[in-house]
């Protein structure tokens, strides 16, 4: 993130800011626990429940997630210009209506309204939820964000393990609580950020200011596309790997459930310890680097597990994923270095805004590129899937110069080291 100075409209001192961290991590726990629930249940309940064919309900969440990425910039402005907690706060209120409404959905054309309304609300909560880290984050941006990301990871898998007790019930009233936790989540959610987050006054902006001026920020635009792209790796985890799993491989139907657990542990033992040391632009891009060096040896790895036996598959799987894991610990923290240190303090939801856009349009097409590409390539599809995230994250470093040259702030001239752990080379605005 572009750091805030302290003073007026800056940032808080060390003794101020844990209060408002602790807040907003216990805030975000409790959301993803409950988009845990929701998540590993919906398909099932929208389908065997409210019985809707399975294409109706693809093609309703694609429109509705599509019709979502029109709130994101707009969102990102409101929350500069009256400050991210409100509109954090009123996007995760119309989730919480909106999700527990779900529950009385009768036909497809509401269960679309419903969805298009949610995927609004959520594109405009990450907007400005975004502003508001970059609000929070304190004098160590990277080790607060890097706790907060292993809360989030924990959880989603916390959510998860409880749906699995729901699935197991596999009643209509086991999936309304479901359904309802989820909604109660977003306002616990919205409660804690209520007494826990100051309301941050808007921050000061140069006349230069634009309510699009994001779209005419080259170096941003395309650090939003090259973020955009490498966002299909959590895709190859959660879609590929368990498709050519199953149908490619030998190997016992419990590896995909361990590949998931080898995932979302990596993540939440490595978050913190390894994304705490991504602070300034330049780390970011080497972060970005790494990650794309630790999925180009994984994905061939997961591509070999159709050429060995049974009893090798399951360890040469749990291999590939660690690594994986490792390089996502790495991208998303690279995310966050450089998704805020390229971005204005003032205009910080104009500009999560449009990250949120790019990553969401990526996340949408994945299914297609990674089941119609790479899977119909089989293994020269796993090798070029893998070069793909090599050459995106070689990308990084050329383009961590490009922004500097374009923001002279943001340089650093005078460090003497520039991924100097104590921050001697941080952001400023």
């Amino acid at each position: 993130m572009t750091m805030m100075k302290r003073g007026a409209g800056g940032r808080m001192s060390e003794e101020s800011e844990a209060g408002p961290q602790r807040a907003l991590i216990v805030a975000s726990f409790v959301n993803r626990v409950g988009n845990g629930l929701f998540n590993a249940a919906s398909i099932l309940y929208f389908t065997l429940v409210v019985h809707l064919p399975a294409t109706q309900v693809g093609a309703g969440l694609t429109i509705a997630g599509l019709c979502g990425l029109a709130a994101g910039i707009p969102a990102g402005n409101l929350a500069d210009r009256y400050g991210p907690r409100v509109i954090w706060l009123i996007a995760f209120a119309v989730q919480a209506v909106s999700m527990a409404a779900f529950v009385l959905i009768d036909s497809w054309l509401v269960f679309v309204l419903l969805a298009t309304v949610d995927r609004l609300a959520a594109t405009a909560g990450g907007a400005a939820g975004g502003a508001l880290i970059a609000r929070v984050s304190g004098e160590r941006p990277a080790a607060f964000r890097a706790r907060l990301r292993t809360f989030v990871n924990l959880g989603v898998v916390m959510g998860t393990l409880g749906a699995a007790v729901a699935l197991q019930i596999d009643t209509r009233a086991a999936y309304t609580a479901l359904i309802l936790a989820n909604a109660a989540s977003f306002a616990g959610a919205a409660l804690v950020v209520l007494l826990g987050v100051p309301a941050y006054p808007p921050l000061p902006r140069p006349e230069q200011h634009r309510r699009w001026s994001v779209l005419t920020d080259r170096p941003y635009v395309s650090f939003v596309a090259l973020y955009s792209a490498m966002g299909l790796q959590y895709q190859t985890v959660a879609l590929l790997l368990p498709i050519w799993l199953s149908a490619h491989t030998d190997a016992p139907r419990w590896t995909v459930a361990a590949v998931y657990a080898i995932n979302s542990g990596v993540c939440v033992l490595l978050q913190s310890r390894l994304g705490s040391k991504v602070e300034t632009l330049r780390q970011g891009g080497r972060a970005f680097r790494l990650a794309g060096l630790m999925f180009l040896l994984s994905c061939p790895l997961m591509a070999l597990t159709a050429d060995v036996p049974a009893w090798v598959a399951p360890v040469l799987a749990v291999l590939a994923v660690a690594l994986h894991s490792l390089g996502e610990v790495w991208e998303s923290s690279a995310g966050y270095a450089l998704g805020f240190g390229l971005a204005p303090d003032h205009a910080q939801g104009q500009y999560q805004g449009l990250l949120g856009i790019g990553f969401n349009a990526g996340q949408a097409l994945a299914p297609l590129v990674l089941t119609g590409v790479v899977l119909g390539l089989g293994h020269t599809g796993w090798l070029l899937l893998g070069l793909f995230f090599a050459a995106l994250g070689a990308a990084a470093t050329p383009l961590v110069g490009w922004a500097e040259r374009t923001r002279p702030a943001l340089s650093a001239p005078d460090a003497p080291a520039e991924d100097s752990a104590d921050g001697s080379a941080r952001l400023s605005s």
